[in-house]
């Protein structure tokens, strides 16, 4: 079995666990009030900001032997430079205030997933960093473009406050593939296994964010 297929099935519990999220549920059946459409952009916001940052910092700290994997990250960082303001701008075609979003504070879900990112790859080994990617655009692929349409169905909202969705659904499935053939060329157990270990902690991190969602007041929109 290759290494993406045992990445796959040793996160199989973790992944539904994450899928469980009330909200997520909510999400697909076209039940998530704009509110709760704007919180979830404002957490997003809050933790796609650091993914260039962690990108970077990912590809400093790689050793000279991942040289094929630090150009892999080069190619992560320019397809995903910017992708915050996307978020930014979905919020203001929601109605939202992008600007209060941009100066808040994430919530403590967010926030603690953010800081683990960054403990991962700075401590303990970069290569923990791909269990983020993993959980981040498989989660994307799986659900993005269903819930978006849902959502905007139901709060007859334009086009245009979904570009962050619809950007990372299905036609994002390009950028899997990518992933699959990078983690299928890590073959050193020691590394495999800390990747697995990052994206089951990253998987429970993540649907904290979602579970969050729902269980506080969702962020006012702007008048």
């Amino acid at each position: 079995m290759n290494f993406f297929d045992q990445l796959q099935n040793a996160t199989a519990t973790e992944r539904a666990s994450l899928f469980s999220a009330p909200i997520i549920d909510s999400a697909l059946k076209g039940e998530v009030s704009l509110d709760q459409y704007v919180a979830f952009l404002t957490q997003a916001y809050h933790h796609v900001k650091h993914t260039v940052p962690l990108l970077m910092a990912t590809g400093s700290r790689l050793s000279e032997d991942k040289e094929w994997l630090r150009n892999a990250v080069a190619e992560y960082i320019e397809e995903e430079l910017g992708h915050q303001e996307w978020i930014l701008n979905d919020i203001a075609a929601c109605g939202g205030d992008k600007e209060a979003v941009r100066n808040s504070r994430p919530n403590m879900a967010t926030e603690l997933m953010v800081s683990y990112a960054y403990d991962t790859v700075q401590r303990i080994n970069p290569l923990g960093f791909f269990g983020m990617v993993h959980v981040l655009e498989g989660t994307s692929i799986s659900i993005a473009d269903s819930a978006a349409d849902k959502i905007r169905e139901s709060l007859s909202l334009p086009k245009k406050a979904f570009s962050y969705l619809y950007s990372h659904g299905s036609l994002d499935q390009e950028h899997v593939e990518f992933f699959k053939n990078l983690m299928n060329k890590i073959d050193n157990p020691a590394e495999q296994s800390q990747i697995i270990h990052s994206a089951k902690v990253f998987y429970t991190l993540y649907g904290n964010i979602f579970r969050s969602l729902t269980a506080q007041p969702a962020m006012m929109l702007a008048a």
